[in-house]
């Protein structure tokens, strides 16, 4: 069993829509990912290999993401302790499920062959003093066949 846990400090980014146009000079429709979902996707990858994490190939993976967001200045004394105490929990973008693709794409090629082993995910929003994601990542010994 192999277990990796790094975070990736800033605030949490969703995976962005690739974006699709006629490439005259082809004569064939392309998909550009934009160079912010990239860079994102990097940063990830050169955490994950900053914290120790290796390459677990064939593994089956289990990933917990837990994505913090800043508290907005605008809250009030009270709403502010109850963010930060876990009882008031951001409903603000992205989407839990984009933030899982950009983790879970970045680290294709990179933990493991691709992201179809992820057999397990959870992904939950907190409010915290800065913006970060906190990724545990655990690789699972594939059962004989």
């Amino acid at each position: 069993m192999s277990i990796v846990i790094f975070s990736v400090e800033g605030n949490p980014r969703g995976k962005a829509r690739a974006r699709t146009f006629y490439d005259s000079r082809m004569g064939k429709m392309r998909s550009i990912t934009p160079e912010q979902t990239k860079d994102y996707e990097s940063l990830i990858r050169w955490n994950y290999k900053a914290a120790g994490g290796v390459y677990m190939g064939e593994k089956l993976i289990e990933i917990t993401i837990a994505a913090f967001y800043p508290v907005p200045k605008s809250f009030s004394k009270s709403k502010r302790e109850a963010a930060l105490s876990g009882k008031l929990r951001p409903t603000t973008k992205p989407d839990v499920d984009n933030c899982a693709k950009a983790v879970l794409d970045a680290l294709n090629g990179v933990c493991y062959v691709d992201d179809r082993q992820v057999v397990g995910l959870k992904i939950d929003k907190y409010y915290g003093l800065n913006g970060y994601l906190a990724i545990f990542v655990e690789g699972i010994e594939n059962a004989k066949e």
